[in-house]
C-alpha cells in the first residue's frame, strides 16, 4: 500500500475548513486559530481532494518515498 505525505502551509491558510470537511479519511483538524493542520497523516489515501479544493493552494499531497 502506498503512503502519502500531506502538508498545509498554515501561513497562507484562511481557515475555510473545506479540506477538513472534504477529506474522506479525517487527516485534518482545526488548530486554535481555526486553520487546518495535519493530524492523521498516515491515513492519507492520496486522493488530493483537499489540495484540489483548497482556494488558497495551501495543501500539498505527494507520494512518500521515505516510508
Amino acid at each position: 500500500m502506498k503512503k502519502y505525505s500531506v502538508s498545509v502551509n498554515e501561513k497562507h491558510c484562511k481557515a475555510c475548513g473545506i479540506c477538513i470537511g472534504l477529506c474522506p479519511k479525517g487527516v485534518f483538524r482545526e488548530n486554535y486559530l481555526g486553520k487546518a493542520v495535519v493530524e492523521e497523516a498516515d491515513k492519507c489515501a492520496g486522493c488530493k481532494i483537499c489540495a484540489l479544493h483548497c482556494p488558497d493552494f495551501c495543501i500539498e499531497v505527494g507520494e512518500d518515498h521515505d516510508r
